[in-house]
């Protein structure tokens, strides 16, 4: 299966993608109806555990998206686990070191580029041995975004970035503000200098960024620092924000003396 994703990336597109919080299959098929056509499922901070977030995957390339799995950990046996049950483009949190990224490449990656441990022909990453040649040109499908969320991993992103098999550089500002002792403090001048550093120094080893939304940028703010995989609301945060605001408008209608008002959601 082509990685659409992956070409879209490539060919310098900037990409709206959405959170998969709550483990939902019900929620991966809505967003996608919704427009979100890529969506991100979080099993480092998301209810699913790895073996239903391989399951979501499924889901949102049935409704027509392209998924994107952030897996827990990044010792080899995950990453090996998920890329033979196909997942093509996985973000690894935590990377904050090259040894680090050189082994998460070797995981990923088949001899002699890497040492991923073979079973091509019975995995569904080769649909279960019809891609004949899946062993040959699984990594040009394979979609590596690694986390930079520590104030470490900013000292060495220029050499991760040059590690074979890493595709991109993923932000996470609040790992990244509480690493410099400033947790949830995302406006801070010490952050937001951090986070140019680390814009610069993608934009002098030609990586591509992603991040999340928040510490007061727009998305059109972060798409000229140089973001091009721009991950908005979750499926939690979309379903908390609807219901209270529909709880208040029902609860304001209701109130003595007021005036009556389409509500704006029905359903």
């Amino acid at each position: 299966m082509t990685n659409l994703l992956k070409q879209r990336l490539m060919a310098g597109e900037t990409i709206a993608a959405t959170w998969i919080n709550t483990g939902s299959p019900e929620a991966c098929d809505i967003v996608v109806n919704a427009g979100w056509d890529v969506v991100v499922i979080d099993c480092e901070h998301g209810a699913a555990p790895l073996e239903d977030g391989l399951s979501l995957i499924r889901v949102v390339q049935a409704a027509g998206g392209q998924a994107v799995l952030r897996v827990p950990d990044s010792s080899d046996t995950t990453l090996k686990r998920v890329l033979d049950r196909g997942a093509q483009s996985i973000i690894v949190p935590m990377v904050n070191s090259v040894a680090q990224a050189k082994a998460i490449a070797r995981s990923c990656l088949y001899p002699p580029r890497g040492a991923r441990g073979y079973a091509a022909p019975i995995v569904r990453g080769s649909l279960y041995g019809r891609k004949a040649d899946y062993a040959q040109k699984a990594h040009e499908d394979l979609l590596v975004m690694v986390q930079c969320e520590h104030v470490d991993a900013v000292a060495h992103l220029k050499d991760i970035a040059a590690v074979d098999g890493i595709d991109m550089a993923f932000v996470g500002p609040n790992d990244l503000s509480g690493s410099i002792g400033l947790l949830e403090q995302l406006e801070h001048p010490e952050l937001k200098k951090l986070k140019q550093q680390i814009e610069h120094t993608a934009r002098e080893a030609n990586l591509r960024l992603g991040t999340i939304t928040g510490g007061g940028r727009s998305y059109a703010e972060l798409r000229e620092a140089g973001y091009r995989f721009i991950v908005g609301p979750s499926d939690v945060g979309l379903l908390f924000s609807a219901a209270r605001q529909a709880h208040q408008e029902m609860l304001a209608e209701l109130s003595p003396g007021a005036k009556a008002v389409s509500p704006s959601l029905t359903y």
